[in-house]
């Protein structure tokens, strides 16, 4: 491989920081602040806002749309949108 060209791939932390789950991943993420790992590795942390643990899609607590109380159909009635006959 050509020297200069490649990003800097390596290990990288990820931290979430609604509830502060974190792994670890190879990635060319800048990552600013270093971590030092229970293990004594230390490595450039990357911060997040949600992750898959927090994510209401992936955690099973996202709401349906349909769900909230017949608010689609009402829309539906009062403008006629969607509805074919």
């Amino acid at each position: 491989m050509k020297d200069g060209i490649h990003p800097n791939y390596r290990d990288v932390c990820f931290v979430d920081l609604s509830n502060g789950f974190q792994f670890v991943t190879r990635s060319c993420a800048p990552g600013r602040e270093k971590i030092t790992l229970a293990d004594g590795r230390e490595m450039p942390l990357f911060k997040l806002e949600t992750t898959s643990e927090t994510h209401p899609f992936y955690t099973g607590t996202q709401k349906s749309i349909d769900s909230l109380g017949g608010r689609v159909e009402k829309f539906r009635n009062k403008f006629k949108v969607g509805i074919k006959k």
